[in-house]
């Protein structure tokens, strides 16, 4: 039992900023004294239409989203999107594909349920340690469009480039990294994301669509995975994920206070090296994910056996470091260090590693 906040290591659902969250609760019984909570109001409403568009400039000016993109919120996640996106953009030809990690696969397989998916890479042939080149990257003729996850949530991997597809449109899955650090959204045909990971809590996914896509949407596509149709009804085919939304904009609030993304990037860069700093001099600690890699979100690392990893977790955990045990597909540990994570808590975990190394060396 736990009095205080602890620093909870999630892969997602995570952590959301403390200032937001009691931002949360102080509007939560009565929002900016309309007498109600934001959840209460109705989407259609005159204050809640003020909180929608207020969000979606706040979505354009902190992630400096240039004129000919539609910023839409939708219901499902990203595992929504995994069935949208060929259902909307494959048209009569192919898709390219990436698979470096568990969400890229996740994607493939559904996309292959709706046209001709063509794996271009797959890095499991070395566990999805590393990411390819762009020199490995044979882009097929008649492709719609090139799709690729930006961070690899279980293997602890990140593109460290943005992939040059030769005028392909390019869609990227960044649900684990989005806002984390300035991109350059001109090069995307596509950018989504499920909130739980960095922004926002569960079930919206928040998508940066490019003017002029879809192509031709597949004809039995379902009316909310539609994106003429969202772009039509501005996200209001059917009753938004309100709250979700409403939050994220106290979220973009929080990033702004900081300095906006590039002081973003460089507190979470801070925070990845004091643990791969770490874990680079450690004889104990193994990080498998190749350097050039890593991820600066989610960062994963074993023990020496599987015994002292199962009693690693126990005792972080007992210890206020909760969620530190690595997926089931991996193992080992995995310390999910997302924007709301603060420096004192990766301290925190590396004093209680180097504690753990020494006990057990």
């Amino acid at each position: 039992m736990f009095t205080e906040r602890i620093y909870n290591f999630s892969a997602g659902p995570s952590m959301l900023p403390e200032p937001v969250l009691k931002r949360v609760q102080g509007e939560l019984l009565n929002y900016g004294g309309t007498g109600i909570a934001v959840m209460e109001m109705s989407h259609r409403s005159k204050m809640y239409l003020d909180i929608f568009e207020g969000v979606k400039a706040r979505v354009c000016e902190v992630l400096d989203i240039p004129e000919g993109y539609h910023v839409l919120f939708a219901h499902g996640g990203a595992t929504a999107q995994f069935s949208a996106i060929p259902m909307n953009l494959i048209g009569e030809g192919s898709a390219d594909y990436a698979i470096t990690g568990n969400f890229a696969q996740l994607a493939a397989a559904e996309a292959k349920k709706y046209g001709r998916i063509n794996i271009i890479y797959d890095t499991s042939d070395k566990n999805h340690t590393y990411i390819p080149r762009q020199t490995d990257l044979k882009f097929t003729p008649d492709a719609s469009y090139f799709h690729y996850c930006a961070n690899n949530t279980i293997f602890g991997t990140a593109w460290d480039y943005i992939p040059d597809t030769g005028g392909k449109p390019l869609v990227s899955d960044m649900s684990s990294c989005i806002l984390s650090e300035p991109l350059d959204v001109s090069k995307f045909g596509l950018i989504y994301a499920g909130a739980q990971k960095n922004i926002a809590p569960s079930a919206l996914a928040l998508l940066i669509l490019k003017d002029g896509l879809p192509v031709k949407p597949i004809t039995a596509i379902p009316k909310v995975l539609d994106y003429n149709l969202m772009i039509k009804n501005d996200s209001m085919l059917n009753t938004p994920p309100t709250f979700n939304i409403y939050i994220l904009g106290l979220v973009l609030d929080w990033i702004k206070g900081l300095g906006g993304l590039t002081a973003m990037r460089e507190i979470n860069r801070a925070k990845a090296a004091v643990l791969y700093d770490f874990l680079d001099n450690s004889a104990f600690y193994n990080a498998p994910a190749v350097k050039s890699a890593r991820s600066i979100m989610n960062i994963t690392f074993r023990t020496p056996n599987e015994e002292l990893d199962a009693a690693f977790a126990k005792e972080s955990a007992a210890a206020g470091l909760a969620n530190l045990k690595g997926h089931r597909l991996v193992g080992g540990m995995r310390a999910s260090i997302y924007n709301a994570m603060p420096l004192e808590g990766v301290k925190k975990l590396v004093e209680f590693m180097g504690n753990f190394e020494r006990k057990n060396s």
